[in-house]
């Protein structure tokens, strides 16, 4: 059984915070090739390893006799810790800063498992070998000095934690304002490509009873041009300068360029306040994008792809 005062407690969280951020960013570094600052937060922590470790060492602490069940214990306590986790990430930043989707045997992408069984093989490591040596040390260090040490890191990991969360939240804001800029321009496109064809359809009418108008006016002209031949050169006149009116109030290229000039201002502004904002959060989405390579939202997946690949540009 573990006997530990709140302040080991709270050191052991942060302690297995960095070593799960050592863990996670060698591998993935190894993985891509590159170096990454893996995690959701700016420093060296991952509060899912932190918080995992806890969980696999309260759950498995009524079957420290018993390997088998100290593994299964740590499969399922860690699977819950990280889709709970998972679900609630997703559901108040709208995006996946993790995604199993193309893991065999996953469930909604949260969690798969061959992460469950991972967790079970790092329960037994942890609780059998490596939290020994973590907890001979912590015993070693004296009270008022682990106090300290903790108070700091509390601080230094508070300040980081709240950054990172207005960043995530900035970047949702981002997402949302993209989106709905993307679906008001499908909406004007819409309303352009209606009105142009109701437009069309309109000026094609307008056409056919124009010159029926015209063909019953030049009738009436020639009839008269029979009873009093010396008007006949005034009536000509009028009557073409009337088509001629009638042809330019008709024309629908001028209401169509007005249109089209309206559109492309609103789609320029739309475009200059999305590069503002990306250029206002350039530096956060590379971090974010590149600590997080599954990065994935559900809701905005073609936005959150369309900034990866402009952010990679």
């Amino acid at each position: 059984m573990y006997h530990y005062s709140v302040t080991q407690w709270v050191f052991f969280f942060y302690f297995y915070c960095f070593f799960g951020w050592c863990f996670e960013s060698t591998y993935v570094s190894v993985k891509t090739r590159k170096l990454t600052n893996r995690g959701f937060m700016h420093g060296p922590f991952l509060p899912l390893y932190g918080s995992g470790a806890i969980m696999l060492l309260l759950v498995s602490m009524p079957f420290q006799d018993n390997m088998f069940l100290t593994y299964v214990a740590g499969c399922i306590g860690a699977t819950i810790l990280e889709y709970v986790t998972g679900v609630t990430m997703e559901a108040l930043f709208k995006v996946r800063y993790w995604d199993y989707s193309k893991q065999k045997f996953n469930f909604q992408g949260h969690i798969c498992l061959k992460s469950t069984l991972a967790w079970g093989g790092l329960t037994i490591l942890m609780t059998g070998w490596v939290h020994r040596y973590v907890e001979s040390v912590v015993f070693l260090i004296p009270a008022q000095v682990l106090s300290a040490v903790t108070f700091v890191l509390t601080a230094v990991i508070f300040a980081d934690f709240a950054l990172s969360f207005k960043a995530a939240m900035d970047l949702r804001d981002l997402l949302i304002k993209l989106e709905d800029a993307k679906a008001e321009l499908g909406r004007m496109q819409k309303r352009m490509d209606v009105y142009v064809a109701l437009t069309t359809e309109e000026w094609e009418q307008k056409i056919k009873d124009t010159r029926e108008e015209l063909k019953q006016r030049k009738e009436n002209v020639t009839n008269a041009l029979t009873q009093k031949k010396e008007d006949f050169s005034v009536a000509l006149t009028e009557l073409f300068e009337e088509a001629g009116n009638a042809a330019q109030e008709l024309e629908p290229a001028r209401l169509l360029e007005k249109l089209q000039e309206r559109f492309n201002g609103k789609r320029a502004e739309l475009l200059r306040r999305k590069a503002e904002s990306l250029q206002s959060m350039e530096k956060q989405l590379q971090r974010i994008l590149r600590a997080n390579p599954t990065f994935r939202s559900k809701e905005y997946s073609d936005t959150v792809e369309e900034l990866r690949q402009q952010l990679n540009k």
